[in-house]
């Protein structure tokens, strides 16, 4: 059973087979995971609490990837995300990560470099939440 303070990944892509294979390589190293099959079921439910990163397909249907990923930007949202795609598209990657996204894998890609990335990404949300909380300290303080 996972640690409910353990990591948490959320992803997001159209294809039940894909994402099992995920949660299956995910969780076998320790991640909690949560799946979503498209961009609007991850905005009902998404809360960014703690350290997480975001695994999401560049195309779906419905809302693209890259649409996801301005609505995030728009919520502020604080975690990284790490695009993936079965459709090499240069231009497309050279866009995510321009706007700011952590990575961008193709499928199928090796699955140390899919982990390599995720570890990645939580060590940037940790670093994150640490600086969140030392924020919070001086916030917290009373004025004298």
């Amino acid at each position: 059973m996972k640690h409910p303070q353990s990591p948490l990944i959320h992803i997001v892509d159209d294809d039940e087979a894909f994402r099992d294979s995920l949660v299956w390589l995910l969780e076998s190293h320790d991640y909690r995971v949560v799946c979503h099959d498209s961009a609007e079921s991850l905005l009902a439910a998404f809360v960014p609490r703690g350290v997480g990163c975001l695994i999401v397909d560049i195309r779906m249907p419905g809302m693209s990837g890259l649409e996801l990923y301005e609505e995030l930007i728009a919520r502020d949202n604080p975690w990284p995300v790490i695009f993936i795609t079965g459709h090499g598209d240069v231009p497309m990657a050279v866009q995510a990560v321009k706007r700011g996204a952590h990575d961008f894998l193709e499928k199928p890609f090796n699955q140390q470099a899919l982990l390599d990335a995720v570890e990645s990404a939580l060590a940037i949300s940790r670093s994150r939440q640490a600086h969140d909380a030392v924020l919070g300290q001086f916030e917290e303080r009373p004025p004298r």
